[in-house]
């Protein structure tokens, strides 16, 4: 939740109350017998949830002129159902019809004029979402071992941006060294857990904007939106390094496991069959681009 403003809470504290005061000083109390208990436990229910959204409002929405119109809204709203509850209590003058109907039809006003803001809002999200829709991803485009986009996947994202061609947008490409070793040695269902291990890893190390996928067997590859290649080869140097700090302990025995990784990156600069084709070609080679000498090993590899 957002800091709470208590000035609009202050100020809607202080009309309710003023309210009270008003009619229990110009009004005369009715006996319990004239008492609507029917309208009473309607009139106020309505005063009470409108006070709670506008609690509500105030207390998870940024300040500003849309939320203030909500909040004014909803403290119009208030306001008109409690003088009309009130006049179930007090016997007042046709004075009381201006404060209950002027504050509700005001509330009205300022609740629309918000609501119309909040659209625009929306809209404006909802646009920009849609820019970035990769964030939704379709369950049948999930890679179903370690739950991340599969490559089918990836290569529509791809084209997408491609064609968009505006801003960097660069690609990572990972491949496990030596992983057909796990398979053999261990079984299918250790090398299952490491693949597993490696995702959790390679998710706690990328932003949300960027897309992590599976694209094949030990292979995975990471769309990086708005991020020029220099900045991806220093992600992949980090991913690389953190995948070989990793300490994976087979289920059976407890054994280490320490893999190591090598990358290829580039720009999103071409179709995505050539583009993918080039980075797998790249990795295949292990033709090195830069070869570093601390523990973590792997080698990589710029197009």
């Amino acid at each position: 939740m957002l800091r709470f403003p208590r000035s609009y809470f202050l100020c809607a504290a202080l009309a309710a109350c003023a309210t009270v005061a008003l009619y229990a000083g110009a009004g005369v109390a009715k006996s319990t017998a004239q008492w609507n208990l029917l309208d009473i436990a309607g009139e106020g229910s309505i005063a009470l949830m409108a006070g709670a959204w506008f609690v509500i409002v105030i207390g998870s929405r940024p300040p500003g002129r849309t939320t203030e119109l909500l909040a004014a809204g909803l403290a119009g709203l208030m306001l008109g159902a409690l003088a009309d509850c009130l006049d179930e209590f007090f016997k007042v003058g046709a004075w009381h019809h201006l404060i209950e109907s002027g504050s509700a039809l005001a509330g009205m006003a300022c609740l629309t004029g918000g609501l119309l803001y909040w659209r625009k809002e929306q809209l404006a999200l909802t646009q920009h979402m849609q820019k970035r829709e990769r964030l939704f991803r379709d369950h049948r485009s999930l890679d179903h071992l370690t739950q991340v986009a599969d490559a089918d996947y990836l290569r529509d994202q791809l084209r997408i941006e491609y064609e968009r061609g505006q801003g960097d947008c660069s690609i990572l490409m990972l491949d496990i060294d030596g992983f057909h070793l796990v398979n053999r040695d261990f079984g299918q269902r250790e090398g299952d857990r490491v693949l597993q291990a490696v995702t959790h890893l390679l998710l706690l190390n990328l932003r949300s904007t960027d897309l992590l996928c599976r694209y094949a067997g030990d292979r995975f590859a990471v769309l990086l939106p708005n991020t020029a290649p220099e900045t991806a080869q220093a992600l992949g140097h980090q991913l690389r390094r953190a995948i070989g700090s990793l300490r994976h302990h087979t289920l059976h025995t407890g054994q280490p496991l320490m893999p190591t990784a090598r990358y290829a990156f580039r720009s999103v600069d071409a179709e995505p069959p050539l583009l993918l084709k080039e980075l797998n070609r790249a990795l295949e080679r292990r033709m090195p681009f830069e070869q570093d000498t601390d523990a973590a090993g792997g080698v990589a590899v710029a197009i």
